[in-house]
């Protein structure tokens, strides 16, 4: 008769278990703890068969054993039901986003599209200043550059299209930089905004990407929804 105690059977499996449980990664993993279990449970139950009766397995080890397992296959039925919320979650998350495809919403940004003679940005400023704006072109040209007086808080910057020299800049990508600088000359930051529609959506990114002015963004990035007019 055998006379083999439960621990060697704990020995070969439980190393097993700990490589599983401590990686992320869920298919080979949960594979390998469902083989284990199993193996597990039939060299238990061969035991249990041909154990010595004189040297019976011990009970609180026993006991142990089957709690330990017991509670690796909660955590794999946990697993999976995680894994089935963050489906849930990602397919929300993609029904949100493709309903802001064709709105017109505002991000943090500074290229914005020209288009007909106007182009617009929004400005954030703590504090008066004078600001100093200066639009370029998608190759880096200078197109215009002027000085304004600017509020605390949020304001609008809207251009024509036309230089300095007057001449009618053509459609495209425009990127607007702002310094400023307040009443005793010292420098004052200047954040700017573009408030523009939502082209396209990328289901295949995580998370979710959302092609606005042919920039990138991620649905934490947008700002505010503006109704067009």
């Amino acid at each position: 008769m055998a006379t083999s105690s439960i621990a060697p059977i704990a020995a070969t499996v439980t190393p097993a278990i700990t490589a599983a449980t401590g990686g992320a990664s869920s298919v080979v993993n949960s594979n390998t703890i469902a083989s284990n279990f199993t193996t597990f449970l039939q060299l238990l139950t061969t035991q249990l068969k041909n154990q010595n009766p004189l040297d019976p397995l011990d009970t609180n080890q026993f006991t142990a054993q089957l709690v330990q397992f017991a509670q690796v296959e909660q955590q794999m039925k946990s697993n999976d039901q995680l894994s089935t919320l963050i489906a849930i979650e990602k397919s929300a998350q993609a029904t949100v986003a493709l309903s802001y495809v064709g709105q017109t919403v505002v991000v943090d940004g500074a290229t914005a599209q020209l288009t007909q003679g106007k182009a617009s940005w929004n400005m954030n400023v703590s504090k008066p200043a004078s600001a100093t704006v200066t639009i370029r072109d998608s190759s880096g040209q200078t197109a215009y550059t002027g000085t304004f007086a600017v509020n605390p808080g949020n304001q609008g910057f809207s251009w024509d299209g036309r230089g300095n020299d007057g001449k009618l800049w053509p459609d495209g990508k425009y990127t607007l930089t702002a310094t400023g600088a307040d009443a005793s000359g010292q420098s004052t930051g200047i954040s700017t905004e573009v408030k523009a529609v939502v082209d396209s959506v990328d289901l295949t990114q995580t998370p979710v990407i959302l092609s606005i002015n042919g920039q990138d963004y991620t649905l934490d990035k947008i700002k505010r929804i503006v109704r067009a007019p």
